[in-house]
């Protein structure tokens, strides 16, 4: 393929500045991919391609050990990337439109069980470091908040009055989500070792020893050595809080919808895993408290 037809591939990613960095990030590599296949069968013009050559793409990348939801993500960009060219005048039709990947089977994701979570965040000391730390994980756990969420959350974002925390999540949608008695007490003990601790006109709420926002790492690694600290021998990770604060709420409440709210998701099927979650854990206090679920021992 000549240079001007790979060079549509960065002309369509310059018409993606509404998405995320990290969207458009994952487009570029789906799309570079996408370009080494159609090299490799010799096809000169986008407009060439069809369908049959977009399924042995999919087989082509299923063959390299690439899973279904990365498969599904590769034909997203796809079509994304052809829509352009159609509206471009570059192609008259879509090949990957009616191209399904193959199914992953179905992963859940990992929490913290409710005395888990409460043992990680016995955090009890006056260190700035750590009274900072235990304000952001009981957000995190408070709040479900995405890692994302929690470090570009800046101070005219928290409501402690009312209880409210407003963040921009995906597709940089916003969303106010309450905030629980123990992260605001957090919270505010934070916020009088934050003035310390920030350079001047910093607007994050949470900051480095270096006064500037918190990385993402930062906070990762942080998480990380106060589940050892607290004596949890899995791997802890934010998003574990987050899955924890949906699964722990669905469990209590039952209220599907108002989880995929507090969540942010777009689309509730993305929200219906913690039902499986949830039907795990019954399944786990059937399985040991039933008379006939399982055999008596000798």
């Amino acid at each position: 393929m000549n240079q001007q037809e790979a060079s549509r591939i960065d002309l369509f990613l310059e018409t993606l500045q509404h998405l995320s960095e990290h969207t458009r990030k994952s487009y570029q590599r789906d799309l570079k991919v996408l370009l080494e296949f159609v090299n490799a069968q010799e096809v000169n013009q986008w407009q060439e391609l069809d369908g049959r050559q977009i399924r042995s793409f999919v087989a082509w990348r299923h063959r390299q050990g690439i899973g279904g939801r990365s498969l599904q993500r590769n034909l997203s960009a796809t079509r994304a990337f052809y829509r352009y060219l159609i509206g471009a005048g570059v192609a008259q039709h879509n090949p990957a439109e009616g191209v399904q990947a193959p199914k992953s089977p179905k992963v859940l994701p990992k929490l913290l069980d409710v005395d888990q979570a409460a043992q990680l965040l016995q955090i009890d000391t006056k260190d700035p470091l750590a009274i900072r730390d235990k304000a952001i994980l009981e957000l995190m756990y408070s709040s479900g908040l995405r890692l994302s969420e929690l470090v570009m959350l800046d101070l005219d974002s928290l409501d402690l009055t009312d209880a409210v925390v407003t963040v921009v999540g995906k597709g940089k949608k916003t969303r106010a989500v309450p905030v629980g008695k123990y992260a605001r007490n957090a919270i505010k003990q934070w916020l009088k070792c934050r003035d310390k601790m920030a350079n001047n006109e910093e607007l994050a709420v949470f900051v480095s020893q270096r006064g500037s926002r918190i990385s993402r790492r930062s906070i990762q690694q942080r998480l990380q050595q106060w589940a050892i600290k607290q004596g949890l021998t899995n791997h802890v990770n934010p998003h574990m809080l987050r899955h924890s604060f949906a699964s722990h709420l669905l469990e209590s409440s039952g209220d599907l919808r108002a989880v995929q709210e507090l969540l942010g998701h777009a689309d509730i099927s993305t929200t219906q895993v913690y039902t499986h979650l949830d039907f795990q854990h019954l399944a786990n206090v059937y399985d040991d408290a039933h008379p006939r679920a399982h055999k008596k021992k000798s």
